[in-house]
């Protein structure tokens, strides 16, 4: 917080131009009713105050804590000798953007109870003056009890939403290393040995080829099966991947959620019978991107997946206890959802949303019999 229009204070509930006021109103109460040398006296008192202020956002350590006293002092100056109690608004922002919880419970301690006492004081020593703004000094103590809290509490969570937004990205950072990994190992147990005897069936074919021309051909025949065989290994391999299975990615999906310490219920049996592979991968794939929705946007604690079976109809309910759509207008309209109701339209199925007390999202796929 080092620009200069930081001396406003901003999500405080009130606009710039109220801060403004707070910042020319001292003068008013110093000019109407005081002597040339308490005028001199009280805008002195407010120059330092706003320098002190100011300070108070680019210092570090202990001219920090040094800044805000100043303000303290300065700000009970006025309450006592001027009758302007609105310096404290200032304090209560300041204090309630301190990230230390010791600092910031000490600063709001002691700037509650000097406010209290100043003002109690005030409508002893200037009572006219304070009955007259009677509303608005009641206001302001409001404000330096709730203020510094709200907005500290704010900030607290915005740090955590934040903490979480990047744990949720090294997580799925991590779940592309992770299949990454997979999918070269795989390759490597795949390819890796058959690519090697190609290699020394080559060589000894090359060598062959002029001595002992029939077993060069032999050699070149071996080569070819094993060609042929890597070759179908390989488009089985890339089948597997792209026909996943529901049980499969409940597995993931389960990894996915601790990771992100979110519990989770499974009711119904993930293995899926008479049930086409298109419609399983669709249908897996749509779970898939539903947790990831959940993961990031839902603020969850729990999610349950129901899973049941008819003689004509898959349905999948994943419901979880999240904020919904509460702050997400466009998240109906997101590339997720529409996503997930592009495959599901591709076989004939449906999703149903439904944002009360969580989010709710309902997929339906019908059972055609398919050889696929």
């Amino acid at each position: 917080m080092k620009n200069w229009f930081h001396i406003f204070p901003k999500n405080t509930g009130l606009s710039l131009y109220a801060w403004i006021a707070f910042c020319i109103l001292p003068f008013y109460f110093i000019i109407r009713s005081s002597t040339s040398s308490e005028i001199i006296l009280g805008v002195i008192m407010i120059v330092l105050f706003f320098v002190a202020y100011r300070l108070a956002f680019i210092k570090q350590g202990w001219t920090v804590y040094a800044s805000v006293g100043v303000e303290m002092v300065l700000s009970l100056g006025m309450i006592l000798y001027f009758g302007y109690v609105y310096f404290s608004l200032f304090l209560a922002f300041y204090i309630g953007n301190i990230q230390s919880k010791n600092g910031f419970i000490t600063l709001y301690v002691v700037h509650l109870v000097t406010t209290i006492t100043a003002v109690t004081l005030g409508f002893f020593i200037q009572s006219q003056m304070y009955f007259s703004q009677f509303p608005f000094i009641i206001i302001t103590i409001i404000g330096v009890i709730l203020l510094p809290v709200n907005l500290y509490t704010k900030n607290k969570r915005e740090q955590l939403e934040g903490q979480l937004e990047d744990a949720n990205k090294k997580i799925a950072e991590l779940m592309v290393i992770e299949e990454r990994e997979r999918i070269a190992r795989d390759l490597h147990d795949t390819l890796g040995q058959k690519l090697s005897l190609i290699g020394l069936k080559s060589d000894l074919a090359g060598k062959l080829v002029i001595r002992d021309p029939q077993a060069a051909k032999m050699e070149i025949t071996d080569i070819h099966k094993t060609a042929r065989t890597a070759l179908k290994e390989v488009r089985e391999m890339v089948s597997n991947m792209k026909n996943a299975k529901l049980s499969d990615e409940v597995i993931r999906v389960r990894q996915m959620l601790k990771a992100a310490r979110i519990d989770l219920k499974l009711v119904g049996n993930t293995d899926l019978t008479n049930t086409p592979l298109l419609v399983e991968n669709v249908v897996s794939m749509c779970l898939k991107e539903s947790i990831t929705n959940i993961v990031k946007h839902s603020q969850a604690t729990q999610c349950e997946i129901h899973v049941e079976q008819t003689a004509g109809e898959l349905c999948v309910k994943i419901k979880d206890n999240g904020v919904g759509t509460k702050g997400q207008p466009d998240l109906y309209s997101g590339n997720g959802l529409r996503g997930i109701r592009e495959r599901l339209e591709f076989v004939n199925g449906s999703l149903e949303i439904v944002s009360t007390n969580g989010m709710t999202v309902l997929i339906k796929v019908p059972k055609a019999k398919s050889g696929l």
